[in-house]
């Protein structure tokens, strides 16, 4: 399976967290020894007991998987259980903030101004970057920012520890032992010392937030000197590996990853998703202008998305933005990247207006509105709280029966209107 370089957040974290602070915010210090033995260790004896016999099962599987024994021994020398990692796994909320509240903060002023010093305090390398992966500068360094505010909040959980933990406990430890696997390879090639190998509780690591499998496959020593460091203050290897990471996956350098764009009265709105794809000519036709009110010049087959349903803003998407979806499935974080990355380059704010009104669903809210559209005849083709395509299209037929502008949005006022 393909895991993105945030896979880790993605399964741990709605997407309301995806967004690192706007400025340097001090990472939580991992405790001195004589508080973490007696508010974690001794608290958790029976959970730690156990979990160093999983560690001494572990050992076997990494051996088989090359693992030598030196490197277990350092890595593991100062391992414990770590309670405050279950914890946040345990106590995740199920709400999400709507687009348009991450983006105030994906986007802010302040984001944005920290990104056009991080892009000129940088520009020499990122100019090389580009110039080698054909990545523009401020996508790469747009994902810098969101990912640990240019790096100053790349995260200092000991990741051998926190993936150990995870791996341990089993609510998702294969993937989490796969993770640890990686973390161990990554050391053994002395990319890092185990001491140096921090970054979040989850296991996303460094300035761009790889989790180890994707370093394993994508990151790059860029100036040649013998490591893949992403971990230190020097970003280099880091926004590289980002840059070589979004080339493997097809970017298309000189496309955008969207436009804005204003739509006409009476657009077709079972058109829009990204399952429906026409060139910039053929939406021009239908009506279709940019949010200045020109025609979008053409960078290929486009979509029109929707983010927040036919109240919010409407944007054009080309092939990059599925290239953005490689680093981070969700919508809001792509057109959090994106817009970011063209404010950095001196673009203007989005034009429209977002739904403010509105209020998120509840995962037990999306599943129960799954079940109704179902009951309804509007087949969901299956109930998992997950507004994916079959949910969109049914969405959009059951507006289209009820005379609502056909969407596809999830809104609470469907889920009223459903009840």
């Amino acid at each position: 399976m393909r895991l993105s370089p945030t896979a880790a957040l993605i399964l741990c974290l709605p997407v309301a967290a995806l967004a690192a602070p706007e400025t340097s915010v001090p990472p939580k210090q991992r405790p001195d020894a004589g508080v973490e033995e007696d508010n974690t260790v001794l608290a958790q004896a029976p959970s730690n007991i156990s979990f160093q016999r999983w560690i001494d099962g572990f050992r076997s599987r990494a051996r088989a998987e090359g693992i030598r024994d030196s490197v277990l021994s350092a890595s593991f020398q100062s391992v414990r259980y770590n309670a405050d990692v279950i914890a946040r796994d345990r106590n995740q909320s199920e709400f999400t903030k709507q687009i348009w509240e991450y983006l105030d903060s994906a986007v802010s002023e302040t984001r944005v101004r920290n990104g056009r010093e991080a892009l000129g305090k940088n520009r020499p390398v990122l100019d090389e970057i580009e110039a080698r992966y054909g990545v523009e500068a401020e996508i790469v360094a747009a994902i810098w920012g969101l990912e640990s505010a240019y790096g100053t909040y790349r995260g200092s959980s000991p990741i051998v520890e926190s993936l150990a933990t995870l791996a341990f406990d089993g609510r998702r430890g294969k993937f989490f032992e796969s993770q640890l696997i990686a973390a161990l390879k990554i050391i053994q090639s002395g990319d890092v010392h185990p001491n140096r190998m921090t970054g979040s509780w989850a296991g996303a690591m460094g300035h761009t937030q790889f989790i180890p499998t994707s370093f394993l496959s994508y990151a790059v020593d860029f100036r040649g000197d013998g490591r893949r460091d992403i971990w230190s203050d020097d970003p280099t290897d880091a926004l590289a590996s980002t840059a070589a990471y979004l080339k493997h996956f097809g970017w298309t350098k000189g496309q955008p990853w969207g436009v804005e764009v204003v739509l006409p009265r009476g657009f077709d709105y079972r058109v829009t998703g990204e399952r429906v794809k026409k060139s910039p000519a053929e939406w021009a036709a239908m009506g279709v202008r940019d949010a200045r009110g020109g025609t979008v010049p053409d960078h290929g087959r486009a979509s029109i998305l929707l983010p927040a349903g036919a109240q919010g803003a409407a944007f054009m998407i080309f092939d990059n933005f599925h290239v953005i979806e490689r680093y981070n499935t969700a919508d809001a974080y792509v057109i959090g990247v994106g817009h970011l990355a063209d404010r950095i380059a001196g673009g203007d704010p989005i034009r429209a207006s977002w739904p403010r009104d509105d209020r998120n669903l509840r995962f037990a809210e999306k599943k129960e509105m799954q079940e109704r559209l179902t009951a309804r005849g509007y087949n969901t083709q299956g109930v998992d709280g997950v507004i994916g395509p079959n949910t969109i299209q049914a969405i959009r037929n059951f507006q289209s029966a009820v005379g609502l502008v056909p969407d596809g949005y999830a809104s609470y006022e469907i889920l009223r209107r459903l009840r």
